[in-house]
């Protein structure tokens, strides 16, 4: 070999990515920990989707099969709760795929995905992944700043994600703000709605996305059975969007990309309205109060950023930073998300847990700020 022999490399923008860090459960002696990183639901799973799952689990092909390459039950059964076209429906492995499919099937080198600043960290990944150019708006206080979004739109805009409600930051776009996003954008941009988060709001704060997915060509909604529904281990994701899109998009996709078992479960869950309310009503009183704790904690320099989530976005602005209130945390037990690496050093994010969870998290960050 001489130094001119080529030397395999990967495409450069592949080298750009930093690849995602998903919440963590244990600390750094391996200890386990009260797990609040990673947005799961405390609640479980509901008895109708394990049911579901333990019947096809105990079938004697249950390894051996491979899986509905389309979904069929599980599309229909979303498309029947929604009101949707099965035929628009996409299911994913996970909603993560379905975000990166986005970015495959509508942009490429030299073209621009563009996002709001504190938006998820996958939007990034998926933008490099295929040589596009990450751009991002400036927030808002953590929120979507519609005007400075739309004014970062050129003539190389391909993608456009708004994660509403966003992580990490918890925040929510109004149905206004996502229609004058959507009439603002050109026509040949894809406009994805990630709506992960969408089960744990009211009616009155809909924001309009699977409306606007009926009926725009270039529209495309994603949801996740990770959340609220409890089947985070099983990767269940699904989108809506026009006839042209959901085609190109499973040109692209993986082939048996949701597991047997996941697909009958998440057929179940979306039958088990009680656990659904249930979690929503668990999440909505627990997040209240950890963020009215939290809130008491002013003269700390913390500030909580209101949430439409299962999560909150605390700032720590005080003489005691985030990363000690991380640090002292997981002495006490707890481990929830730092966020340095999506550039909020003073903050950390928030998972809400069980009642005891909860309650145990608030005196461990008194403690923490108390030294």
């Amino acid at each position: 070999m001489t130094d001119a022999t080529p030397t395999l490399m990967p495409k450069p923008w592949i080298s750009g990515i930093a690849p995602y860090v998903p919440g963590k459960s244990a600390g750094a002696d391996g200890r386990p920990l009260i797990k609040l990183s990673a947005n799961e639901n405390p609640l479980g799973t509901g008895d109708k989707a394990r049911a579901a799952f333990a019947a096809v689990q105990a079938a004697p092909d249950a390894l051996s099969r491979y899986p509905d390459p389309g979904s069929v039950a599980l599309r229909a059964a979303i498309a029947a709760k929604y009101g949707l076209d099965p035929d628009r429906v996409i299911c994913g492995n996970g909603s993560d795929e379905l975000l990166h499919l986005a970015a495959g099937a509508y942009a490429g080198a030299g073209d621009e995905i563009l996002y709001v600043r504190y938006g998820f960290a996958v939007y990034e990944i998926a933008a490099r992944r295929v040589g596009a150019v990450p751009v991002e708006a400036d927030d808002r206080d953590f929120a979507t700043d519609v005007d400075a979004l739309l004014a970062a739109v050129t003539d190389k805009t391909r993608v456009v994600y708004l994660a509403n409600p966003n992580n990490p930051t918890g925040t929510l776009a109004t149905r206004d703000e996502v229609a004058r996003i959507h009439a603002g954008l050109p026509r040949d941009a894809l406009f994805v709605i990630d709506q992960a988060y969408a089960e744990y709001l009211t009616p009155d704060q809909d924001d309009g996305g699977l409306d606007l997915a009926r009926t725009q060509p270039n529209v495309f909604v994603t949801r996740t059975f990770s959340k609220i529904h409890g089947l985070a281990a099983e990767r269940i994701g699904w989108g809506y969007a026009s006839s042209d899109v959901i085609a190109a998009l499973h040109r692209i996709r993986l082939p048996f990309n949701v597991t047997r078992a996941g697909q009958a479960a998440a057929v179940a869950a979306l039958g088990d309205d009680d656990f659904v309310n249930r979690s929503r009503e668990h999440n909505a009183r627990w997040r209240a109060w950890l963020a009215q704790e939290l809130e008491s904690l002013g003269n700390h320099g913390v500030r909580v950023i209101p949430s439409a989530t299962n999560f909150l976005l605390v700032l720590f602005e005080g003489q005691v930073s985030a990363e000690t209130v991380y640090h002292r945390l997981m002495d006490a037990g707890y481990i929830v998300r730092w966020l340095p690496g999506q550039g909020i050093p003073q903050a950390l994010r928030m998972t809400i847990g069980t009642e005891d969870e909860t309650r145990g998290l608030a005196a461990a960050i008194r403690a923490a700020l108390a030294g």
